[in-house]
This record gives structure tokens, sequence and C-alpha cells, in this order.
């Protein structure tokens, strides 16, 4: 007998089955506000805030602006030194929904549900899917291999029948949607729902440089490539000639140190750090020397529009 899962719009009380997806040092709560305006639910990093008082002014604007349902992604892993601190607040300011990254979602799903918040997970495969369901996870993210930043290994195609089967919780898909015929094929697969940030880095509500958003018009599937350097995990950015040019694999010191167990932990916050750096220079600076994440589906992007001329785009082609 075939499985059946309620819908994104059943779980969120939304119009439409999309998560605007966290994006690091793009997100901010403009464009969580549009996308509650539009129908959608948006959720975003709680690393783009530097302190947690600067977390929570953000968590009481979106408490009082969004018309809608709203999420925080949360890295859970020992890299993030601010996890703790940033769950509480979570909590404190009941958030809609958490999305965890990189790291166990044991403590967040604990935690979260005291208070009534969801948990959805990232996963990328079958076997920490059912680890995450085990744990009491509310949904997957089922990060495939088109998916910006820290992609999966697994096509759409591929990954979404496989948790369908498996999994008894609903699947929500994240990554190679650009348009409406691609948004109905996911949904057709069994997918309650999709997460999809890279239409949405050259928004009008997006603070991002005006470089950035041109790069997302400007460049396409064929130039986006895989990096080490910004987080230690591989994840996409457009290869710009600045990226060519520094290279996309750590190099033999930067391999030595991440494989020392001794040293994993704080060679990863650093690059981490460093990463972040990184980002944010390229994020809001015009400088020629820029390091953007994006995935592939910035392919579909022609033009800069609102979020809501995105949403509209989507869902009614």
């Amino acid at each position: 007998m075939e499985k059946s899962n309620p819908s994104l719009c059943d779980i969120l009380n939304i119009k439409y089955p999309l998560i605007m997806a966290p994006m690091f040092l793009v997100s901010n709560t403009d464009m969580l506000i549009a996308a509650s305006k539009a129908g959608i639910t948006g959720a975003i990093p709680a690393l783009n805030f530097r302190t947690i008082e600067e977390f929570e002014v953000a968590l009481k604007t979106l408490k009082e602006k969004c018309k809608g349902p709203f999420g925080i992604n949360l890295i859970v892993n020992k890299s993030n030194f601010l996890y703790k601190e940033q769950l509480t607040s979570c909590c404190k300011y009941k958030v809609d929904y958490i999305i965890t990254s990189l790291g166990s979602p044991e403590e967040t799903i604990n935690k979260a549900h005291k208070v009534g918040v969801k948990v959805f997970c990232d996963v990328t495969d079958l076997a920490y899917a059912k680890k995450v369901e085990g744990l009491g996870a509310d949904a997957l993210i089922a990060v495939n291999k088109e998916a910006g930043g820290h992609a999966g290994n697994l096509s759409y195609k591929e990954l979404i029948p496989l948790l369908k089967e498996n999994c008894n919780i609903p699947i929500i898909s994240a990554g190679g949607v650009g348009n409406h015929q691609q948004m109905q094929e996911v949904l057709n697969l069994g997918a309650a729902g999709l997460s999809i940030g890279s239409l949405f880095i050259a928004s009008s509500e997006s603070r991002v440089s005006q470089d950035y958003k041109e790069a997302c018009i400007n460049y396409g599937a064929k130039d986006i490539v895989f990096t080490t350097k910004l987080s230690g995990s591989r994840c996409t950015v457009i290869k710009t000639p600045y990226v060519e040019k520094i290279g996309t694999d750590q190099n033999f010191l930067e391999r030595i140190l991440n494989k020392n167990k001794r040293l994993k932990k704080w060679f990863k916050a650093f690059t981490f750090y460093k990463g972040m750096k990184n980002l944010q220079n390229a994020a809001f600076g015009a400088t020629y020397k820029t390091v953007w994440c994006a995935g592939p589906t910035i392919e579909y992007v022609k033009e800069i529009k609102s979020v809501a001329e995105i949403v509209k785009s989507l869902v009614n082609e």
C-alpha cells in the first residue's frame, strides 16, 4: 500500500509548498517577510547574525512582521560555537521550524519539541535519513546533487523515491528546481514540498551586492563548481576568474590539519570563520576578487525580480 504524507502546505499552513531556503550571508529578514506575504515560508541561517543579541532582534522582527511561519537554520556540529545559545533563542521565541545541518540533530529535536517547534533535518542519503527519523525529525530536507551550498551525491530523481520508499515522514526536496515544470515533477515524485534558494539571490529584497546579483543572471549551471576552501566541506560557488585563480581544493597543510583528530574541531571552526569572512566580502563588497555561493539553478535567473514575482513564476508559470 502506497504511503501518504501531508503536504508542506498542511504541515506549515501555507498557500504553496515552498521554503525559501536558508542561504548563508544572503537570507535576510526582509526576504522572509516578503516570502510570507507571497504565500510561502522562508528560513534564515542563525549564523547570518554575528551575536545572539542581533539574532534575537531579528527573531522579534520576524515574529511581528511575518504573515505566516518562518524557520531558522542551525549548524548543529561543534564548529558552531553559538549553537546552544541559538537553539535556546529559537525555543524562547518559538520559531515555527528549525532546519538542522552538518551534525546530529538529537538535542535540537528534543528541546524544540518541548516547546512545539518542528525540526526538519538536512539529509543526503538513506542511512542518515533513517537515523534522524528515528530521533523524531518532523521532515527530511532531501539535499540532492544540484543543490546550492553543501550539495548531496544523488539526483532528486534518485533521492526522493529512495526516501519515499523507506521513510515514513514527509520529504522536502532541495536542489535542481528552477521553474514550474521542474517543481511539478518533484511533487509528482512524492515530495511534500521544496526548498529553493539560488533563484532568490538576485531578488530585489536581497541585500547582496549588485555584482553578485548580476553574476547570478550572467552565469549559468555550467559555471557552478565545488570548493572546500570556504567551509572545509564541499560547497558550490560560481566559477569567477578569482575562483579560478585561487583554486577550489584545500592545500596540503589544510588537508593534513583537517584530518588530524585532535585539531580537526578547531581547524574546522577556523576554516569556517575564514570562509565566512571571504563570503561576507563577496556578498557585500563589489570587488573583482569575490567568492559567490550559488547552485546550478541560476541558469533560470534572467533578471532581478521581487520575491513575490519569483514565487508567482514557480507556482503559476
